[in-house]
């Protein structure tokens, strides 16, 4: 199993990436778990038709923390790829990160990866601060591969080096590895060049570079991945070659 989480600022389009890589990894013949660790609980939408399933944290709020099942969080795309959301607590009650922690334990609990048995995991997690439940899958166990997406654009890569560092870290303790950028275009001038930089002090390697195309917005409009949505168009290949590049770089475990 490659246990995969995806960081990154909010608005860098890590959602975007992590839901057409989950396509991508299903389209490849894997059996892939996407979990969105994100208070928005917004990061599966592209794979279910533009709909929202319910959050871990939704469920427990009407059902009660003990009366919950696995079939009430957890979901099927039509692509294939099972789909949880975490959720978040009630706006301006609780703690996100706290939500998060309850979310992933809840599924142990509920035996969600014992009904999936996914061959992959991914991770989507909100990377503007990395602390208490955001770094779970860091610390924890639950990830073995982090992956940081950013543009070129400065508080990008400044969320970009603070996660590298968290990484760096808690890799001391034999937890998770820092294993790249992906550099999702924002049409910055030198934009590569400029995240290179940026990784000369940060460490890593830009692991691919996705170009700014309006096929994502257009997929995005029907509720979809490119990877269904387009299937043939230059970017779903990108998301593709991003796949099988990301297979390359993780561990099987």
């Amino acid at each position: 199993m490659r246990k995969i989480a995806i960081y990154g600022k909010g608005g860098i389009g890590k959602s975007t990436t992590t839901s057409n890589l989950s396509a991508a990894f299903s389209a490849l013949g894997y059996s892939v778990l996407q979990i969105g660790c994100d208070p928005k609980a917004d990061s599966t939408k592209n794979l279910t038709d533009g709909k929202r399933i319910s959050s871990v944290l939704d469920a427990i709020r009407e059902k009660g923390e003990n009366n919950i099942t696995a079939e009430d969080v957890l979901f099927r795309s039509p692509s294939g790829v099972w789909c949880v959301e975490a959720g978040g607590p009630t706006p301006g009650i609780g703690c996100a990160g706290r939500g998060i922690i309850t979310a992933l334990e809840k599924l142990e609990e509920l035996g969600a990866y014992d009904i999936c048995k996914p061959d992959i995991i991914l991770y989507d997690v909100l990377g503007d601060v990395v602390c208490g439940g955001f770094a779970m899958p860091i610390r924890d166990g639950y990830a073995k591969n982090i992956f940081i997406v950013t543009s070129g654009e400065m508080m990008s890569l400044y969320a970009a080096s603070n996660i590298a560092s968290a990484v760096r870290n808690f890799g001391k303790r034999g937890y998770a590895s820092y294993s790249g950028v992906i550099l999702n275009s924002r049409n910055v001038p030198d934009e590569v060049e400029i995240v290179q930089k940026a990784l000369d002090e940060i460490g890593g390697d830009i692991v691919s570079v996705i170009p700014r195309d309006s096929a994502v917005q257009e997929a995005e409009n029907q509720g979809k991945t490119v990877i269904e949505a387009l299937p043939h168009s230059e970017m779903a290949s990108c998301y593709r070659k991003l796949a099988s590049r990301i297979i390359e770089l993780t561990e099987d475990e």
